[in-house]
């Protein structure tokens, strides 16, 4: 058996106070270990202001047909965003926020779940990536946090930004992975890119560029976390946009396809790589449904009901 993990995402669940529920400050003259940068705060549209700090979380559920063990497997995705406040110093959610002063950070939070099954056993999978708004001043994650868990054992990685470089925690149950700590110079995560795409479309990097692969794509084929050239474009196409990534050296593609216009909701999204024979599989997610919900308030047994507005089973995902 091989499991799977990834390597970026910041991970917490949220409190019965909610995600976002104060979410929202000024960014600028923040004082830590997340450095910011001396240029003018990014200066967010009214449009996505009455979106995102509304008091609730955009959540999207996707038909997947996931490529593991040479075969294609279907499954459920879900990508939930919202936004919250965030502590530079501590780099976690913070719990009261009215109290932080400038330690306050403003992100975009992504959780990109994945559940399927390959034979007998499951895969559960869940990337998360904090991302401050102010993109001028905070141009990359702050945080990026992956676990993944299948019968064979459960895999983890963490990945912090703190002085100007990237630190990595990695935790696996196989030998040869075993736990590690990694320093990476500051690049393009391509785990942010997913809330850039939501916060700025028109900042993507394009052309080539250095980016650290996905955290998903790294822990399913087993490969070591390195920096790697990628090619990277953004184009129309049937009156939406795709980002495409291309990692010549490792036969790695991913393609995302978004609305051209705000709020520029994830379409659908494919990925392609050798599988473990050295064959390429592609992965897809297509969207199906999404709802705009204070979903940590919805925890009743009752509230199960609201998993059918998602197209998912009331009693697992």
């Amino acid at each position: 058996m091989i499991s799977v993990l990834l390597a970026a995402a910041g991970f917490f669940s949220c409190s019965q106070q909610g995600c976002n529920e104060k979410a929202g400050a000024n960014t600028a003259n923040l004082q830590s270990e997340i450095k910011p940068t001396p240029n003018q705060p990014y200066q967010l549209s009214d449009s996505f202001k009455n979106y995102w700090y509304a008091g609730k979380a955009e959540l999207s559920s996707y038909k997947l047909n996931q490529a593991r063990y040479g075969q294609i497997h279907d499954g459920s995705a879900v990508l939930i965003f919202v936004t919250e406040d965030f502590s530079k110093s501590k780099e976690v959610k913070l719990d009261h926020p009215e109290n932080a002063g400038d330690d306050k950070l403003p992100v975009l939070k992504l959780n990109l779940t994945k559940k399927f099954v390959t034979g007998i056993y499951p895969y559960s999978m869940m990337m998360s990536a904090f991302s401050p708004v102010d993109i001028n001043n905070y141009p990359h994650a702050a945080k990026t946090a992956t676990s993944v868990q299948e019968w064979c054992g459960t895999t983890y990685t963490q990945i912090n930004l703190r002085n100007n470089k990237f630190n990595v925690e990695w935790h696996s149950y196989f030998e040869d992975e075993g736990d590690q700590n990694l320093s990476f110079d500051v690049c393009w995560l391509e785990d942010e890119l997913w809330n850039l795409i939501r916060i700025a479309p028109e900042k993507l990097p394009t052309g080539k560029q250095k980016i650290l692969p996905g955290s998903l794509y790294t822990r399913m084929s087993h490969v070591p976390l390195q920096i790697q050239d990628a090619n990277l474009t953004l184009n129309e196409k049937d009156g939406s946009e795709v980002y495409s990534i291309d990692y010549p050296s490792q036969q790695h593609t991913i393609n995302i396809t978004f609305e051209k216009n705000f709020p520029h909701k994830i379409l659908s999204w494919n990925e392609t790589f050798p599988g473990f024979d050295g064959k390429l599989l592609t992965t897809t997610a297509t969207l199906d449904k999404t709802i705009i919900t204070d979903y940590w308030r919805h925890n009743h047994d009752d509230d199960r009901a609201m998993r059918e507005q998602l197209d998912l089973p009331k009693d697992f995902q």
